[in-house]
Parts: structure tokens; C-alpha cells; sequence
């Protein structure tokens, strides 16, 4: 028994669950140790690297939902992992206030936790998602449970940053503990008893490759490793912003915490919106290639960066709200037809390594994260040693869009039409398959 539409919902609210924790943790926490208490941007630069860091442990997450055989333990354990991580980081956040050393030491913890938590609920969703789902739905049902979790994202920024004003110390620890609960809890029913209307999946059959030889295979062939590429060099430049938007609307436009939340809430907005054009222009209407959408979105990013960067010199007052939605619409676009190239890529190639490529292109999505996160709030510190903050900020807003002409660029190539016909698997080797010209 596969699962329907209304499965496929059930896990994207947990898609969306675990969306509604990290946004407190990439923006409203953010935002308040950059501002509120004064501390270097590179500060939670680190710590959102860390929780990428920790996410290279997803595989392993995957490994183990495998041998035991149910995924529905694994997303609880890891939603009851991140739902405590974010309450301690924002207690972590309240005690930096009061004594830096042990909050950024209770902050490393909380944010290994958010980590190891995002990466075994999420992990195992997709794991149980994939093997869940008809063929035929996987693309649409990838790309609802997206669509679900950036609703969630820009439904708990919203709600978060109306909550709260007027700001304390207190009240962050208050209003994050209950959003982390419901999300929690969302989960949990989300999931309750939906495995067990599903067949056991099938014992694994033959010798299974190590993972060296299946890395070595899978960057042996150009598609995946074009792909590979266009995902790091465009994912850099998508998250260089996150952790700099916020502090560049409170330093530069004088936005409260409450304020800048809620633009980051309307953000995701334009990004829901962008995702939700391009799936009714494309497979409603046929209008445009994935291909063509990526790169305009690319493009389109570029040139809301530059509007962003040129609104500093402004100051209060200026128009920021718009360009920062149509920032996030450029980015939607973008995204989801990533998405959907990707689906269309995962097949391709040597058969029976779907899910390799798929942990191939996740791995350099959380290194490019955690990469472009960390350098975008260090090169506004480096900045603004030599600069005012409008120009420090909109130097780094400069770069990001040019990593969004290369990014247009390299889409050209990576990605592809239509997919082509899978390479039969080939005997397992017994030795380490080289790339050749090695």
C-alpha cells in the first residue's frame, strides 16, 4: 500500500514542524544576540554552522531508520531532539544577556541538538516519503511537503514577532518554548499511525557497496556532478543573507525585534508565492522549462540583492518590505524548480544509487549552508571595521548576487530537460572504483 494525497500532507506537516523551530533559530535568535545584546554577527554565524555541521550526520540517521525497519521512531526521536534544542537555545540567548561564556557554551549544545534533531526527523521523513510514495508522485509529493514547510516557516515568523512585542528577555524564552511544543506536537499526530497502513519494506537484497565506491561512482558521472556543483555555488548564495537580514533591518532601518521577525515572515511569504507560480506555470500551464525558471530565478535574485543593498543608503523609511518580499519570490522560483530538476536527476545515471545522489546533493546543501551562513554574517563584521553599516551590509548583499550570476551559469548546464535512461548497475567491485584521470 503506497501512500495518498492526504498521507503525503501528514509529512509535510512534520516537514513543516521542523521549518517552524529552525526559522527561531536562523532568524529571531539571530537577531537578537546581533542587535539586542551587541555580540559579533560571526557569533550566530557559528553556531547555524554548527547545526549544519552536525547534519552531515544524516546518513547515519538514515542507516538506522533502515536497520530497524520503522521511520516513525526516528522522526519522534528527532522532533523531540530539536523541539528541546530550540527551547535551550533561547534560554541560552536569555542567559548570554546575563553571562556570556556559559550562554554561548549552553548555545553550542543547544545547537549540536538542533542539528542531530533536524537531521534524524528529516531524514527519516524523506526516507519514509520516498519509499511511501507512487513513483509517479514523488516529484509532486517533494515538492508539496517544501511548499508545506515554507508555510510553516512564514506562518511561525509571523506569529512569533506579533508575540513578541513588547520585547524581554522573558518573553523570548516564553514565546519560543511554546512555538517549539506546538510544533512538537504537530508532529506527533501528524505521524500517528500512519506507518502502520503500509507494507514492511523489503530486506535489501545482495552485497551492498561501501559508501566510498557508490561517492566515487556518482562523481563519475556528469550529471550528478554538474548538479553537485550548481547546488553548492547556489545554495551559498541563498543562505549568505540569512543571518544578515535581520540585523541589517535593525541596525540600518531601526526595526524592532517584533519588526524584523515579521519581515522575515513576509520573505517566506514571497518565497511560498514564487514556488507556488512556478508549479502552476509549469505543470498547469507548460509555460517554460524548469531549466529556463532556474536560471531566472538566479537572475531574479541577483537583482533583488541589488535593490536590497541599494535601499541602506535610505535609511529609515525607505521601502525595504518589498524588496525583501520580492527577494524571497526570486528565491522561490529559484528553489522549487531546483526541486524539480533534482527529481528529474535522481534517476539518472547508475542505477539503484537514487538515494546516494540524493545524500550527495543534501551534503553539499548543508555545506553550502553552514559555509554561506558563517561568511556572510564574518564579511559584515570584517566590513564594518572599515565602514558604515548600509555599505557594509550592502557590500555583502553585492557578492551574494554575484554568486547568483554564476549560479545562473552553472544551471545551464546542470540542469536538463528531461531525464535520460538510467546505466544498469554494474557487479559490485572489489576494489574502490577511481574517477578516470585520477
Amino acid at each position: 500500500m503506497t501512500l495518498g494525497w492526504f498521507g503525503i500532507i501528514r509529512l509535510g506537516l512534520v516537514q513543516m514542524a521542523i521549518g517552524s523551530v529552525i526559522v527561531l533559530t536562523t532568524s529571531t535568535l539571530n537577531r537578537v544576540m546581533a542587535v539586542e545584546l551587541a555580540l559579533p554577527a560571526a557569533l550566530p554565524g557559528l553556531l547555524v554552522g554548527l547545526h549544519y555541521a552536525v547534519q552531515l550526520s544524516r546518513p547515519e540517521w538514515g542507516r538506522r531508520s533502515d536497520a530497524g525497519g520503522r521511520r516513525t521512531p526516528w522522526i519522534l526521536r528527532g522532533m523531540a531532539a530539536l523541539a528541546a534544542g530550540g527551547a535551550l537555545a533561547a534560554i541560552s540567548v536569555a542567559l548570554m544577556a546575563q553571562a556570556t561564556a556559559p550562554g554561548v557554551a549552553l548555545a553550542v549544545a543547544a545547537f549540536a541538538l538542533i542539528g542531530a534533531g533536524a537531521g534524524a526527523a528529516g531524514t527519516s521523513m524523506l526516507a519514509l516519503l520516498a519509499s511511501a510514495v507512487a513513483p509517479g508522485r514523488r516529484a509532486a509529493a517533494a515538492t508539496l511537503t517544501w511548499l508545506m514547510m515554507i508555510a510553516g516557516i512564514a506562518l511561525t515568523a509571523g506569529a512569533v514577532g506579533a508575540a513578541l512585542e513588547p520585547y524581554s528577555h522573558a518573553r523570548l524564552v516564553a514565546v519560543v518554548a511554546v512555538a517549539v511544543l506546538a510544533a512538537f506536537l504537530l508532529a506527533a499526530l501528524a505521524v500517528r499511525g500512519l506507518e502502520r497502513r503500509l507494507a514492511p519494506p523489503a530486506a535489501p537484497a545482495g552485497p551492498r557497496p561501501s559508501l566510498p565506491i557508490v561517492l566515487r561512482q556518482i562523481w563519475a558521472e556528469p550529471p550528478a556532478r554538474r548538479f553537485t556543483v550548481f547546488v553548492f555555488v547556489s545554495m551559498v548564495a541563498y543562505f549568505m543573507q540569512e543571518l544578515i537580514l535581520e540585523p541589517y533591518a535593525g541596525h540600518v532601518f531601526g526595526f524592532s525585534p517584533g519588526a524584523s521577525t515579521a519581515l522575515s515572515g513576509m520573505q517566506n511569504g514571497g518565497v511560498f508565492a514564487g514556488m507556488v507560480t512556478v508549479g502552476i506555470a509549469v505543470s498547469g500551464f507548460r509555460l517554460g522549462s524548469l531549466r529556463l525558471w532556474t536560471v531566472g530565478g538566479c537572475l531574479a535574485s541577483a537583482l533583488a540583492l541589488v535593490a536590497v543593498a541599494a535601499l541602506g543608503a535610505q535609511g529609515p523609511g525607505a521601502p525595504l518590505a518589498p524588496a525583501v518580499v520580492a527577494l524571497g519570490f526570486a528565491n522561490g522560483v529559484f528553489a522549487v524548480s531546483a526541486i524539480g530538476s533534482m527529481m528529474q536527476l535522481v534517476g539518472q545515471g547508475r542505477a539503484g544509487r537514487d538515494g546516494a545522489r540524493m545524500g550527495v546533493w543534501g551534503a553539499a546543501q548543508a555545506v553550502a549552508a553552514g559555509l554561506g551562513g558563517f561568511a556572510g554574517a564574518a564579511l559584515v563584521d570584517l566590513a564594518r571595521l572599515g565602514l558604515a553599516a548600509p555599505a557594509a551590509y550592502g557590500l555583502v548583499f553585492l557578492l551574494e548576487a554575484a554568486l547568483f550570476l554564476v549560479a545562473a551559469r552553472l544551471a545551464l548546464a546542470a540542469v536538463v530537460a528531461a531525464p535520460s535512461r538510467p546505466v544498469p548497475a554494474a557487479p559490485i567491485p572489489a576494489a574502490p572504483v577511481l574517477v578516470p584521470g585520477e
